[in-house]
């Protein structure tokens, strides 16, 4: 297999209660070399990894471990996180330059932009799998999804800086501020684990949060979710509604947003379940 990397408001801060997940790209190589590599190996689909906001692709790094020594190639792709219809295009392009079938996985607004990515992919892409994930409809937003329901503290812990866009209009980044990002986003990671989390968040555009999906890939797409019944960035309400309405086959487990960095193996058992429908 042989996986080729693409070239390198007031009133909105109050009312932020989302997660959001975040994309950088990095090409994870199978252990070993490639000629060595059991023809098994070769005939898995590749997995394609999409972070979400206030982290990066190294929050996939105990997920990726698993899936490798497992056999499939992987992908963690990196999450520009500026607004669905751009980062559903960066990805798509990670997706295409990717030999073979892929299992597209999402964490929170990762979930938003594999959604929108997969569309008209449907004979590459032939599994969605959203981890403490948004599954957005056409016309929905990742912040109103949050605010639909009640359970969300993100927008009492909200850090965003200011600055000036190349065509001279004022954008916001948002961040966690770092003395709250365990609690909010980690709890039940290592102290330790989560400062460092906590010192290299990547963040989102205020605006990517308010802006709509325009595709529902888990319309024609076979789709997991894995909820997170301690999450406090996405309220589990909200997961449940999303994972009913996609039909995805849903697993329940109390961690917090960060499932994938602390509870990896949980994580791996749901992308591997999709992966084994893959023929």
């Amino acid at each position: 297999m042989r996986i080729t990397r693409p070239a390198p408001s007031a009133r909105l801060f109050t009312l932020l209660g989302v997660a959001a997940v975040g994309l950088s790209v990095t090409a994870v190589t199978l252990p070993g070399e490639a000629d060595a590599a059991p023809r098994h190996h070769q005939e898995r689909p590749t997995i394609v990894l999409e972070h979400g906001a206030f982290a990066d692709a190294s929050s996939w790094d105990g997920v990726i471990e698993r899936l490798q020594r497992a056999g499939y190639p992987v992908v963690a792709a990196a999450n520009p996180l500026r607004g669905p219809a751009n980062d559903a295009a960066h990805l798509r392009g990670v997706v295409q330059h990717v030999d073979g079938p892929v299992v597209l996985v999402g964490h929170s607004y990762g979930g938003t932009v594999i959604s929108q990515a997969a569309a008209g992919l449907e004979d590459k892409v032939k599994a969605l799998v959203y981890i403490a994930a948004f599954l957005p409809d056409t016309g929905e937003s990742s912040l109103g999804l949050t605010n639909k329901f009640p359970g969300s503290t993100l927008g009492n812990v909200i850090d965003p800086v200011n600055h000036t866009l190349p065509d001279g209009s004022q954008g916001a980044d948002v961040y966690i501020e770092q003395d709250e990002f365990r609690e909010q986003f980690a709890a039940d990671v290592p102290a330790g684990k989560a400062r460092l989390m906590a010192a290299g968040q990547r963040p989102i555009a205020a605006a990517a949060l308010e802006e709509k999906s325009t595709r529902a890939a888990w319309k024609t797409i076979p789709s997991w979710s894995l909820v997170t019944t301690e999450d406090l960035n996405i309220p589990v309400a909200a997961q449940r509604f999303m994972s009913h309405r996609a039909h995805a086959r849903t697993t329940e487990i109390d961690a917090s947003h960060a499932v994938s960095v602390s509870r990896p193996g949980a994580v791996t058992r749901i992308v591997e379940q999709a992966a084994r429908t893959v023929r």
